[in-house]
């Protein structure tokens, strides 16, 4: 949404999960994926490949769940984003970018400072306009529209429509899993749902 209303909407926007490459604990496929690579940096690299900040470069570039980047990982970004340019790995050459970086993460970045987990200077680096997104349970007016965006999405091919007492059920739900919980249970429910309406 803030990429499709800046004056960068016409340029590339390039999501990477962090969360998910953290959990493969393999630091030269984040690196590759983030800052590309040359042919040869690394077994299996075949072939050169730019990088997410080079294929946003004008654009956005979305860092998702920040928090779960490597310490190793976290001054190599410091250093993209101060200097405004990115050198592949293997690469001898720098290229210079003009990327606007949106972070996010569910934790709170302060607490992981203080706990050595996240670096101070690139909480900073980063912390240039915060926004913070309240958990679906503070935002409760959210649940029903969003579960009708779900049908839409998940039972395009038919007619779907909640009835009062799923509306109320949903409304009562702690959603302790906030939208992702809420898009499940709505996905579940368009694949159980016998008839044109959703029960409880």
């Amino acid at each position: 949404l803030i990429h499709d209303n800046s004056p960068r909407r016409n340029k590339p926007f390039k999501p990477v999960n962090l969360g998910a490459f953290s959990q493969m604990g393999d630091s030269n496929l984040l690196r590759s994926e983030l800052f590309g690579h040359e042919k040869g940096a690394y077994t299996g690299a075949h072939q050169s490949a730019p990088g997410k900040f080079e294929q946003a470069n004008g654009g956005t570039l979305l860092l998702d769940e920040i928090s779960e980047m490597a310490l190793e990982l976290q001054s190599k970004l410091l250093r993209v984003l101060q200097e405004q340019e990115v050198e592949r790995l293997g690469g001898k050459s720098v290229i210079p970018l003009n990327v606007r970086v949106l972070a996010t993460t569910n934790r709170k970045l302060t607490e992981e400072v203080a706990s050595g987990r996240f670096r101070e200077d690139l909480y900073f680096r980063l912390n240039v306009f915060p926004m913070e997104l309240p958990p679906l349970r503070a935002r409760r007016e959210d649940i029903i529209p969003l579960s009708h965006r779900f049908i839409k999405a998940y039972a395009a091919e038919r007619a779907l429509d909640l009835s009062t007492s799923a509306e109320g059920k949903l409304m009562s739900h702690g959603c302790r899993g906030n939208i992702r919980e809420l898009g499940n249970c709505i996905h579940r429910a368009c694949i159980l749902a016998s008839g044109s309406t959703i029960t409880p």
